[in-house]
């Protein structure tokens, strides 16, 4: 009788490490959190204020890049690229880009593809807090590809910047030149973010044909708010 007992011992002390073994195994490896709703804040992680790359090398160094790699960005890579385009530099609310008046007509968007850690969709950032807000789930950036004239660079891009502005902002202070003030400040934003990107060692594009109609209405950008360019971003 005892020789019976053992291989049904065996047996089933086969059967309960494998009940133990498949609970440790869904502790290790998670279910995968829900996807974020739009309106859903992404906190970015603070940017650096160094770099082993100067500014000179950055100038040297800076060329449009149109391809890239099927690889991802980090979250702190698209941050360092957010906050050179429009970041708090200052208490007063001083930003990375001088604008005239320092009005701040400039609204910086997100279309992100493929970033660690963060779901593709549409997002809006806030240099307040350095933030994101989620706008619109899902990647767009094939539709925003062919908005711009099908473009390769738009949709290859692991996520797209995309400036617009309010003239409105500006027009108080400045009448009829505030769109030229306004233009200005975009190319600062723009080059703030082309040698950012060199010193990441990720290279992007200024792209400015496009459907601004097609582009506005992607972006979700209310009636008042023009688009004026988009910057894909990769690694070369």
């Amino acid at each position: 009788m005892r020789n019976r007992l053992r291989p049904l011992t065996a047996v089933l002390f086969l059967f309960l490490l494998i009940i133990v073994g498949c609970t440790d195994m869904s502790r290790t490896h998670p279910a995968a959190p829900p996807p974020a709703a739009p309106g859903s804040t992404v906190a970015l992680p603070a940017p650096r204020l160094d770099s082993p790359m100067s500014v000179e090398q950055a100038l040297h160094q800076r060329r449009s890049v149109r391809t890239y790699q099927d690889v991802p960005l980090t979250v702190d890579e698209l941050s360092q690229l957010l906050w050179a385009a429009q970041g708090i530099t200052h208490p007063s609310g001083w930003r990375t880009a001088a604008s005239a008046g320092g009005l701040y007509p400039l609204e910086l968007l997100a279309v992100v593809g493929r970033v660690d850690g963060v779901e593709a969709g549409i997002y809006r950032y806030s240099p307040a807090d350095h933030s994101l807000t989620q706008i619109q789930t899902g990647d767009q950036r094939a539709a925003l590809s062919e908005a711009a004239l099908a473009q390769e660079s738009v949709a290859q891009g692991a996520v797209v910047l995309a400036l617009a502005g309010v003239y409105e902002r500006s027009s108080g202070r400045y009448g009829e030149r505030a769109p030229q003030y306004v233009h200005m400040e975009v190319g600062i934003a723009y080059q703030n973010v082309h040698l950012q990107a060199v010193a990441l060692g990720l290279g992007t594009v200024f792209i400015g044909a496009f459907h601004d109609d097609q582009v506005q209405s992607i972006l979700g950008l209310t009636d008042e708010e023009r688009p004026f360019c988009l910057m894909p971003v990769g690694r070369p």
